[in-house]
């Protein structure tokens, strides 16, 4: 139902709209769910061009076990420690460098130093000591890069939001996205300006944007393979 859980045959809708070349808004509207759903749900799970519903209908159910089996208790890190206090504050100023706002920034630090990797939006807001209203602007944008997941906690039936060992892999998805959609609009410019220097520099401009983002997502399928080679950890 809308609003609810992704089904089996929910994935099989979104794999179908991606294979006729459909927006995640179109395919949302089919599905009678929010754009941001549909967009995540196909960036946790391997791009536009790599989804298939069955292995993303798996995936999901593997993170949910786990999550269950990580959200009895959330181990901070000590308090004082130089060297924890250390982490956080470069992480937190260098993670703030690449253009994200420091509460962003720090939200994911606290994330990444917990046991589970899991913290709600109160716990978040007691931590870093700032109002739910900015956590919720925080986190939005961490969602959107692809940093983290909201996962529903079945228990306390609040939202969870969680770090785990594909952050980065998400993340760079989003990047090749966003690079994809600029050599699109690359070639719009190209062909509006045709034989023209201005033509010309917008389809090098579009070839070039092509060729790396090809390279981002064959160097983020790559690492997905050797993490599914590595021994799950208990």
């Amino acid at each position: 139902m809308p609003g609810g859980r992704l089904t089996q045959h929910d994935r099989g809708q979104i794999a179908d709209g991606l294979a006729e070349g459909l927006g995640y808004a179109e395919i949302a509207r089919q599905l009678g769910r929010p754009t941001s759903t549909v967009s995540r749900e196909v960036i946790r799970n391997g791009g536009p061009s790599r989804y298939h519903p069955g292995r993303a209908h798996k995936a999901t159910e593997q993170r949910a076990r786990r999550h269950r089996s990580h959200t009895a208790a959330v181990t901070p890190p000590a308090a004082g420690d130089a060297a924890v206090d250390e982490f956080l504050a470069r992480f937190t100023a260098q993670i703030t460098r690449t253009g994200l706002p420091r509460t962003a920034a720090a939200a994911l630090a606290c994330l990444y130093t917990t046991d589970s990797g899991s913290l709600t939006a109160a716990e978040l807001a007691q931590r870093l000591r700032v109002s739910p209203a900015t956590i919720s602007s925080a986190v939005g944008i961490l969602e959107a890069q692809g940093l983290i997941q909201r996962e529903r906690d079945a228990r306390s039936r609040r939202d969870r939001y969680v770090v785990d060992e594909n952050v980065w892999v998400r993340a760079t998805l989003v990047s090749a996205q966003q690079v994809n959609d600029l050599a699109e609009v690359a070639r719009l410019g190209a062909e509006a300006f045709g034989s023209t220097p201005a033509g010309a520099r917008a389809r090098n401009t579009s070839r070039y944007l092509d060729f790396i983002g090809r390279d981002i997502l064959e160097s983020a399928e790559r690492w997905r393979k050797v993490l599914e080679q590595q021994p799950t950890q208990d």
